[in-house]
């Protein structure tokens, strides 16, 4: 094919342009430093002046100085209750659920959702606190009036009032998106948002603890992944910890545990046991405060199961189906302890709260015995397992039966 003088200058053009090499972009103007003041300059540090310091625990593992915390939960589960707990150990310098002592200090407060005088210090008092040690942010003044207090603002004024008071221990913030002037949902609003709490536990040298919700849904997902808002409220946080009602150690019987869902720090599992209890710290002032139960060993994804929220749907029904059979197998001599079907599903990779659903489909029977609840098994198991459906009233009966029948054998 015939070509013009023009189209050969343009192929002889790119053959150059290979032969050369890439062309690259000709770089931007060096940014203009001339504004800048002469003292104007990046701080770096190099790592050999830096001397490692161990973290410095409040409570060991579950609230560092100088850090940010979060504590969340689904309504109604007492999480500002288990924060005015941990405020009043710190001022009287008591034990901890799990038995360490903790150094005296003050506490200051700042809530949103409850009043100081009629809610907060009867729970503190029912708590033991010593309420001289405790403090409560109501607002800021700005040129002769009082506003509602902004932490990004009135940063200054806060650290002035700690110094004044001979610093704090801890730092509660109720609810912790009061905090968040923008959008709660967008990460980087709320990093901004959170960032002058960051800055004031490192310059106070104290714990703070932002308490806020689960949103709703995600039941069986990581329980620091439900905390309502931007992913950064956890993100931010070093260590996250969670509250729920969960199934309880006697039968029919639901109890509350807090447990550790993140930690940057620690340990990120185990957790404590704890009740709601009522008490009237003077005559005429009723108030809640926390109850604390024993330590439980397991991930906050295992150990929090709700009872109140609808489980999540099974996607898998050979899930059901693999359970009924681990029950045949486990309860084939008659009985076994609640504890030890607990125990062997855990090993069995069986999920246990799919074990208690497959339980009340075959009809497996449960009783307290000698302290200990015992599950036995149905006289017509085998006949149920085949058809998944629950008991009849006849094959109740029958069951009744063989119950009586074993515990006399025990």
């Amino acid at each position: 094919m015939k070509r013009s003088i023009a189209e050969h200058n343009a192929m002889a053009s790119v053959l150059d342009d290979r032969e050369r090499g890439p062309i690259f972009p000709e770089l931007p103007d060096s940014p203009d430093i001339s504004g800048l003041g002469p003292r104007d300059k990046v701080i770096l540090t190099c790592g050999t002046d830096l001397t490692p310091e161990p973290y410095r625990w409040l409570w060991q593992y579950w609230l560092a100085m100088g850090k940010l915390h979060i504590l969340a939960g689904a309504p109604g589960q007492g999480k500002t209750t288990i924060a005015l707990a941990m405020a009043a150990t710190i001022t009287i310098g008591g034990r901890w659920p799990d038995g360490s002592r903790c150094a005296p200090g003050n506490v200051l407060i700042w809530s949103g959702e409850d009043d100081p005088a009629d809610t907060l210090v009867p729970r503190l008092m029912a708590a033991g606190a010593d309420r001289a040690r405790c403090y409560f942010i109501e607002g800021a003044r700005r040129d002769g009036e009082v506003v509602p207090f902004d932490p990004a603002r009135d940063l200054g004024q806060l650290l002035e009032a700690i110094e004044k008071i001979g610093g704090i221990s801890l730092l509660v913030i109720d609810p912790v998106v009061s905090a968040v002037t923008g959008d709660s949902h967008k990460n980087t609003e709320v990093r901004r948002a959170l960032q002058p709490l960051v800055d004031l536990a490192a310059k106070c040298d104290c714990a703070v603890l932002g308490i806020t919700h689960f949103a709703k849904g995600g039941q069986g997902t990581d329980p620091a992944q439900r905390v309502v808002g931007s992913v950064a409220f956890t993100a931010v946080a070093r260590v996250v910890m969670v509250a729920a009602k969960v199934k309880g150690d006697e039968e029919g019987q639901d109890t509350r545990i807090l447990a550790r869902s993140k930690s940057n720090i620690g340990p990120d599992d185990g957790g404590f046991q704890y009740h709601l209890e009522q008490s009237e710290p003077i005559p005429g002032i009723h108030a809640s405060h926390i109850a604390w139960g024993k330590a439980v060993q397991g991930t906050a994804r295992e150990l929090l199961t709700d009872p109140d929220e609808p489980q999540q749907e099974q996607s898998d029904a050979s899930a059901k189906d693999a359970a009924i059979d681990f029950l045949v197998e486990i309860l084939k001599d008659g009985s076994a302890p609640s504890k030890y079907v607990e125990t062997e599903a855990r090993a069995a990779g069986v999920s246990w709260a799919t074990v208690r659903r497959a339980a009340d489909t075959i009809g497996v029977t449960k009783r307290k015995m000698n302290d200990a609840w015992y599950w036995f098994r149905p006289k017509l198991l085998n006949q149920v397992a085949q058809d998944a459906q629950p008991l009849n009233d006849e094959q109740v009966e029958q069951v009744d039966e063989q119950v009586a029948q074993s515990t006399e054998v025990l």
